[in-house]
Parts: C-alpha cells; structure tokens; sequence
C-alpha cells in the first residue's frame, strides 16, 4: 500500500498527478531497493491522508480535492491533526495501523514538523516527495549540502520550539535521503540542478491535469496571479499594493486570483485600489486555470505557478509572464536569502516572459 500524507491542495493535486504518472523515466544516480513502478494499479493502491490545516481556504480547496481524488479511485482519510498536544497524540495513535501497512510513504512538505514526526515513526523502505511549490527547490538545495531543513523565507534565528524539535528534524532528515536500504523519489515540475546521489528524479509534467481538463475558453483581458509574500513577511505591503496596480494598469488585468493565504483586509485594499475582480480558487491555479475562461496573459510574481502553469497550459496559447521583485520592495525584517531565492525562481522559470519590476 502507497501512505500520502499532504496538508495543502497542491500537495494533492500532484499526489494525484503522480499517482497517474507514467512509468519512472527517471534520473537514477543510483539504483535503489522499490525504484519501478507502473502507472496501473496506483489510484486503487493509494490511501491520502489530509492532515487538516485549520484555515477555511485552504480546507475548501482540499475538501474538493479529495472529491477528485476518490472519483480517481483513491481512499482519502480526512484527519482533524490540529488543535495542540491531544490532537498529535490522537492523530498519531489513529494511523498506527496504516503507517504499519505502507510499503511507500509520500509526502508532500518535507519542512512541516507534522510531517517529520510521522516519518521518524516509520521504517519504510520507499519515500517519494512531491511538490508543495518553489519549497522544493530550497528542499534539494539544503538536501544536498547536508543541512538541517528550513524554509527559505526563516531567518536564521533559532527559537525555543525549534530547538525542542531538532531531535524530530534530523531524524526526518536521515529518512529523507536514500541508502542501501531506502529508496526516495523525487516527482518534481521544479528545476532541479543538484540532486543528492541516490535520488530518482521523476518530472511532473501536468499530464492528468491536461486530460481531465480544458483546453480552456480564452478571454482578451489578462489574469494576475496573487502571491502570499505579503503574508509571509517577505514583501512590503504597499509596494506589493502599487506593483499589482502598476501591472493590472500596464496589461489590462481585470481579475486577480488570490492566494489561498491572503489575507481578507489585503484583498479589500487591493480591489479598492485597483478596481480588479478578486477571485476565491476552490481549486489549485492549476485546475482553475485549464477550466478556464482564462486571460491570454497570465501574470504573476516569483511562485510556484511560473513553473507549473506553463505546463498545464501546454499548447493552449495562453502566455505566462512573470514579474521580477524589486529589492526596495522586500521588508527590513525578511530573510537574508529572500532576494537570492526568488530570484533563482524566476531566473529558472522555463516558457515564460520576464516582465522588470514597475518603477
């Protein structure tokens, strides 16, 4: 039996689309026990495990990613894992019995604590990441160079709960990367440089997501794609305020699609400002956008959907254009890798147009 443990919609979205992936095309750097795998037979030998985050956005979106995946015919558990120390030991306790069973484990953020303490309960001998985003660039990077995982946009600082849960972190880290006895994949859409010896690279390339849905009706104007680096203390909010406008302005956008992270007074200002539609996803970008109607243009900031939209929009003629962010607009408290990251995010985006910052 195949174990998913996810926490976000995209974390499903490409559980699903590596459950429907073709055979390992791969980039072995070195054999390992369990690499094959066929395409049949995965849905049906798959269990999800949604490990509920308790915003209402990003539940929404699961619950009607899960509806998808089981009309794929994959069992998808509903897991309430939030809400302190009870309902760790709760959730832990509960899957006992399918962490025993699971011949393979697949997780989609090796970052999330929640997700580390699970894999330092298990002894599997097949591990398969797939992507939760640009994180999994960093992932790799930090993978390769043998350090402890954290998120890019962190600083360095390391705090009381960090500490108690370094034990957890390390012990992750080591299921993480392959040996003798333990197989890890990779099923990425991400550029992917250097890869540690021993992991199986797997390129997603949208393939259920294009034969499930669209090709997409398209619409004259352009489409924004928002981004949650306000939110997460990267970017300034008045500047990311009058770059939105600035571009909306420049290339005729009249919808922007939120991220799921944003915030509801954010959101306000924006259209109060701008005069844009914003729009609530019930989906992944992914989805929505090869449902269509969708703008010719799609513009977006340094994110996951530069990498990931080009190919679910393959040969619909809809252009992805990708703006760079400026390094006056990034707040004084944000990480020192910030710039250099999103940066490397846009720089490697493949079938895109680079747009400069607006003045």
């Amino acid at each position: 039996m195949d174990l998913a443990f996810v926490e976000s919609p995209v974390q499903l979205l490409n559980v699903l689309e590596w459950a429907h992936a073709p055979a390992l095309a791969a980039i072995p750097a070195q054999p390992g026990p369990g690499t094959a795998r066929t395409a049949a037979g995965r849905t049906g030998d798959l269990t999800v495990v949604v490990l509920s985050p308790t915003d209402p956005m990003s539940r929404g979106q699961l619950r009607r990613m899960a509806e998808l995946a089981r009309d794929e015919g994959v069992t998808v558990r509903w897991q309430e894992a939030r809400g302190g120390a009870d309902a760790v030991v709760r959730t832990v306790r509960a899957l006992g019995p399918v962490l025993r069973r699971a011949e393979r484990i697949v997780i989609g953020d090796p970052f999330s604590r929640y997700v580390q303490l699970l894999l330092a309960l298990v002894g599997t001998r097949r591990l398969t990441v797939v992507d939760d985003g640009t994180a999994t660039m960093e992932f790799v990077a930090q993978l390769t160079r043998g350090e402890r995982l954290v998120r890019w946009h962190r600083r360095g600082r390391r705090g009381p709960r960090e500490l108690l849960l370094a034990p957890v972190s390390a012990a992750a880290r080591r299921r993480l990367t392959p040996s003798r006895c333990r197989a890890v994949e990779l099923f990425t859409a991400m550029p992917v440089e250097e890869v540690p010896d021993g992991i199986t690279v797997t390129p997603n390339r949208f393939r259920w997501t294009r034969s499930r849905f669209g090709p997409p009706l398209l619409t004259r104007g352009a489409d924004l794609v928002g981004t949650s680096l306000v939110e997460t203390g990267v970017v300034d909010l008045d500047r990311y305020l009058d770059a939105v406008a600035s571009l909306a302005g420049e290339h005729g956008a009249t919808r922007y699609f939120a991220h799921r992270r944003e915030r509801a007074d954010k959101l306000h200002r924006l259209a109060a400002a701008t005069g844009l539609e914003i729009v609530r996803p019930d989906l992944p970008l992914e989805l929505i956008a090869r449902r269509g109607p969708v703008g010719r243009t799609v513009l977006s900031f340094p994110s996951t959907v530069v990498h990931t939209l080009p190919l679910a929009l393959a040969g619909t003629g809809v252009t992805v254009a990708v703006c760079d962010i400026a390094p006056e607009w990034l707040k004084d408290t944000a990480s020192p890798r910030a710039q250099g990251f999103l940066a490397g995010v846009t720089g490697t985006a493949r079938h895109v147009r680079r747009l400069s910052a607006p003045v």
